[in-house]
């Protein structure tokens, strides 16, 4: 096996692929990258056994076979390359890799390909597809709420499903719940009504982010119950599903909030960041005291004293004092597109429901704490 292509487009692919390849494997097989040269084209493959992405890339093949070769290291030396160079890498006489560029040369050692464990590809019975910036929203503000508590497993990843004409992401950790929709896209194969409602784990949302960044086309999703498989241009990842229940999240949504709180959405957010300064590290409990139109936010910790700010908010209701971890409240905020950010609260022990009024497809539930 022998080909060349130049440094860029090297680069390029194996930054697609080899972020999911762990830094430490007990399977060696695991930290390689699968290349195989034919016809002018190199396809790169990358797995953990759960998630596995292939790149396809123009080069100059001289002799068409396959390898896999140390996936980081390989990376690592197109990122130290020059610009515009151009990379020969062949198989050489005694079974190892020889790169070549310029006056730069490296040996490293190769593993069979024959043992590159590949990821069925069928089985798949819906398939639509959805634009980069739509995709990237309905990620974007779910994310933030996945849990990372791996007892609860069936939480570790963002719950897909389509309800009511709508295609709805959903993710929460017991603490806060984040969910986004957007109209139903149309189905290139298979009855939206009967999609399987499936949770993708959060490596593969990070993995997807990443490979979506900044894209404006069209991407490709194929869903099955136990994978779920994305066309990014020349990129595929394909993964496996959480294999759980996913909760009943809708009975966790306020149905009603008779104490509807108002306010700038940026003002609150720099507010909460300078009063939790001083919180407890572990809770972050922030405490939020609501009297006509002023918000007094307050923080008491015994070792590093207090903090109290106030603000003129649109409320009117009648008094209130509710608790929440800061760094939820930040998180939240952080997603809000509008000026203004709508609380829809009930009582110090109920979860306040946050809205957006930019974007009415988009919902946030905090849980209170004690304060």
């Amino acid at each position: 096996m022998k080909f060349s292509m130049e440094r860029a487009a090297l680069l390029g692919a194996l930054g697609h692929v080899q972020n999911v390849v762990e830094r430490r494997n007990t399977i060696p097989i695991l930290s390689n990258v699968l290349m195989t040269a034919e016809n002018g084209t190199i396809s790169f493959v990358a797995t953990d056994l759960d998630i596995e992405i292939s790149e396809q890339a123009a080069a100059d093949v001289s002799a068409p076979g396959d390898m896999t070769a140390p996936a980081h290291t390989l990376y690592d030396i197109a990122r130290k390359l020059p610009d515009g160079a151009e990379v020969s890498l062949a198989i050489g006489a005694d079974g190892r890799l020889e790169v070549n560029a310029g006056r730069s040369q490296f040996v490293l050692p190769l593993l069979p390909a024959g043992d590159f464990p590949k990821m069925t590809a069928d089985g798949f019975t819906h398939n639509f597809a959805l634009g980069a910036a739509e995709l990237s929203r309905l990620i974007d503000k779910t994310k933030f709420a996945i849990s990372t508590e791996e007892t609860r497993y069936y939480l570790n990843g963002i719950y897909m499903h389509a309800i009511d004409g709508k295609l709805r992401c959903v993710a929460t950790d017991g603490h806060r719940l984040a969910l986004c929709e957007m109209d139903l896209p149309a189905m290139t194969n298979g009855e939206a009504d009967d999609m399987p409602g499936i949770i993708i784990p959060r490596k593969t949302i990070a993995e997807l982010r990443r490979l979506i960044d900044g894209l404006s086309e069209t991407i490709e999703i194929s869903v099955s119950e136990a994978k779920i498989r994305f066309t990014i241009g020349s990129a595929v990842l394909t993964s496996k599903l959480i294999d759980g229940t996913f909760p009943d999240y809708d009975r966790v949504i306020p149905k009603s909030g008779d104490k509807h709180l108002v306010i700038d959405n940026g003002v609150f957010a720099s507010a909460v960041d300078r009063v939790s300064t001083i919180s407890a590290e572990k809770s972050r409990s922030i405490k939020l005291s609501l009297e006509g139109d002023t918000l007094t936010l307050a923080v008491n910790n015994p070792e590093h004293g207090n903090a109290v700010e106030d603000l003129m908010v649109d409320y009117g209701s009648e008094e209130l004092e509710i608790g929440f971890n800061a760094k939820y409240l930040l998180d939240v905020t952080a997603q809000i597109e509008a000026r203004d950010v709508h609380f829809h609260l009930s009582d110090p022990a109920s979860p306040a429901l946050v809205k957006d009024p930019e974007d009415p497809g988009a919902l946030f539930v905090l849980m209170p704490l004690r304060v």
